[in-house]
């Protein structure tokens, strides 16, 4: 029989492997399958960007190239935004 697990449990699980602990040891010391914890933390990474999570495999596949996009913009953002900063402050500092 399958065991249920509470929402607050693959809270603090997903949370576990967010703050930087490897899948594995986590798995491990729950007491968990890797690959429940697996689902645990992809649903999470899902819904932190208002995605519901779905059990279809071409839904999956969508929303995980969307996530793969997302963090692909974010990075773009980043980079244009140290890029305004730099120029910013060399525009402060002309030469006298």
């Amino acid at each position: 029989m399958p065991r249920i697990f509470t929402e607050e449990f693959k809270k603090d699980a997903v949370a576990l492997v967010e703050s930087g602990i490897s899948q594995k040891q986590v798995s491990a010391d729950l007491g968990v399958s890797k690959t429940a914890l697996q689902t645990w933390v992809r649903d999470a990474r899902y819904q932190s960007h208002g995605m519901t999570p779905s059990s279809d495999a071409d839904e999956r596949k969508e929303m995980s190239q969307a996530l793969k996009r997302i963090r692909e913009l974010e990075m773009e953002n980043e980079v244009l935004r140290k890029a305004a900063a730099y120029l910013s402050q060399s525009h402060i500092r002309s030469p006298k």
